[in-house]
C-alpha cells in the first residue's frame, strides 16, 4: 500500500471534515468544545484499539499515541463514559422491537407487546418502549389493538433517534472507509454514482428511481437477514453484525472534477 503524504491526507480530511464542521457551527458547537470532545475521543479510541498484549496502555502512551497531555488523559479517564451507549441502546431497542414486530405481520395486543419487549430484554419497561412509538406516530390503536405503522419502516423520526442513527450510520461507513485506505486490497464494499451537469428535474426522476431500487433492495435483505438470525440462534459462532447503508445527496453545484 502506498502512503499518502502528510499534505494528501490533511486535504483528504479536510474534505471530510468540512460539512461535519457546518453541522456543528449550525448546531452551536464552537471549536474548543469540539476539542474537547476530540481530546476524550482520542484517548477513548488509544485505549480501545492500541492495546499490546490485550492490556490497555499506560496514560503516558496515550499520551505519546494522541499528543493530549497527560494530566488531561487521567481526567477524561476518570470521567466515566457519558450517556451516548444509554441513547445509542434505546434506540437499537426501538428498532429491534419494530423489526420484530414486522416479522410477526399483525396487530398485537397490550400483553402480546409486552411479551414481545420482554423478549429481547428485562432492562427496559414495555410502557417505556410503547410511550415511545406512539409518541412518534410508528404505532396506532385501534380496536384494542396496536397497530405497527407503515411509517415505521422509513426511518427514525424523533432528534434522539435521528442522531443515534446519525453516528452509526456515518460510523460504519467512516470505519469502512477508513480500513480500505488502509488496506492492500480493500475488505468492505464501498461503491458510488456521481454525475454532474443534470437538471433539477433529471435528479428529481434518478432520486425517485433510487428510493424504489434500493428500498426493494433493503427490504429483501432485512428479510434474508431475519432468517439467517433465526437459523444461527444458539451457535457459538454467531457473533458478528453487519450494516449495509444506502444514501443520495444532491446540491445545485457543476464539480467539473466529476463526471
Amino acid at each position: 500500500m502506498s502512503d499518502p503524504s502528510p499534505d494528501r491526507f490533511t486535504r483528504a480530511l479536510r474534505g471530510v471534515l468540512r460539512p461535519l464542521v457546518r453541522l456543528l457551527i449550525s448546531r452551536g458547537v464552537t471549536a474548543p468544545r469540539f476539542y474537547r470532545l476530540l481530546k476524550s475521543v482520542y484517548v477513548d479510541v488509544a485505549q480501545a484499539s492500541f492495546r499490546i498484549d490485550g492490556k490497555p496502555p499506560t496514560d503516558s502512551r496515550i499520551t505519546l499515541l494522541t499528543g493530549v497531555h497527560r494530566r488531561d488523559v487521567r481526567a477524561i479517564l476518570s470521567a466515566g463514559p457519558d450517556g451516548w451507549e444509554v441513547a445509542r441502546a434505546r434506540s437499537a431497542a426501538l428498532a429491534t422491537v419494530v423489526s420484530r414486530w414486522r416479522e410477526i405481520g399483525t396487530p398485537l395486543s397490550r400483553a402480546q407487546f409486552d411479551d414481545l419487549v420482554e423478549g429481547f430484554s428485562r432492562d427496559i419497561r414495555p410502557r417505556t418502549v410503547l410511550d415511545e412509538l406512539l409518541r412518534q406516530g410508528l404505532v396506532e390503536r385501534r380496536d384494542d389493538l396496536l397497530h405497527l405503522s407503515p411509517e415505521a419502516v422509513v426511518g427514525p423520526r424523533s432528534d434522539d433517534d435521528r442522531l443515534a442513527f446519525f453516528a452509526t450510520n456515518l460510523g460504519d461507513h467512516l470505519a469502512a472507509a477508513s480500513q480500505n485506505l488502509e488496506a492492500e486490497t480493500p475488505p468492505f464494499l464501498e461503491r458510488a454514482v456521481f454525475y454532474n451537469h443534470l437538471t433539477p428535474d433529471a435528479v428529481d426522476r434518478l432520486e425517485r428511481h433510487a428510493r424504489v431500487e434500493l428500498q426493494s433492495l433493503l427490504e429483501d435483505l432485512d428479510a434474508r437477514s431475519r432468517q439467517e438470525q433465526r437459523d444461527g440462534a444458539g451457535d457459538p459462532a454467531a457473533t458478528e453484525r453487519y450494516r449495509l447503508g444506502v444514501y443520495f445527496f444532491r446540491e445545485p453545484k457543476a464539480d467539473d472534477e466529476e463526471t
